[in-house]
């Protein structure tokens, strides 16, 4: 269990996409990780797939230091997600202190709303690559790769290769 001891913010909105929610989450757990999941609710919310999700927190009910990371899965959450203040300042927080940020498919645009890809490579669906690049990212096409403590995922078949990414990340 190689992320013992360390704790793991995963964000969860309305119209998520179920499996790059579920799938990283569940393999954080399994590698001994305590997973929170964090919302702008703690009512009951949807995945794009119907899959239902609640968050056990809201932003405000998190101190970023004393997260290892967040994940910020992709679907149509993340712009909903963009418009708290709360989300976007939890995730700069946690990204400013040297903590992993994983972000995969849409979930960019929560991390160009926290401003912190301005010059980093980054990669995700192809439908926000205008969006990265706008915000001063460098679009790489690959399923998912590292960049500083940011750990980036393209879409819901490369789940395997960014959980691989971001377990690494968070176990160094």
């Amino acid at each position: 269990m190689r992320l013992q001891g360390k704790r793991v913010a995963v964000l969860v909105a309305e119209g998520f996409e179920d499996l790059e929610y579920w799938v990283p989450l569940m393999r954080l757990r399994e590698e001994g990780a305590e997973v929170v999941s964090v919302g702008p609710t703690l009512d009951p919310v949807r995945g794009k797939n119907a899959l239902q999700a609640r968050a056990d927190v809201t932003p405000e009910q998190v101190d970023a230091s004393q997260l290892d990371g967040v994940v910020v899965p992709g679907g149509w959450a993340p712009d909903k997600l963009r418009r708290y203040p709360e989300i976007t300042g939890l995730v700069r927080r946690v990204h400013e202190r040297g903590g992993i940020v994983g972000i995969i498919c849409h979930g960019g645009l929560v991390a160009i709303s926290a401003r912190i890809v301005e010059g980093v490579r980054a990669t995700g669906s192809l439908g926000i690559k205008d969006d990265l690049e706008n915000a001063g990212a460098v679009w790489v096409d690959k399923p998912a790769f590292r960049e500083g403590n940011l750990v980036w995922g393209r879409v819901v078949p490369d789940i395997p290769d960014f959980c691989r990414e971001l377990v690494a990340a968070l176990a160094g």
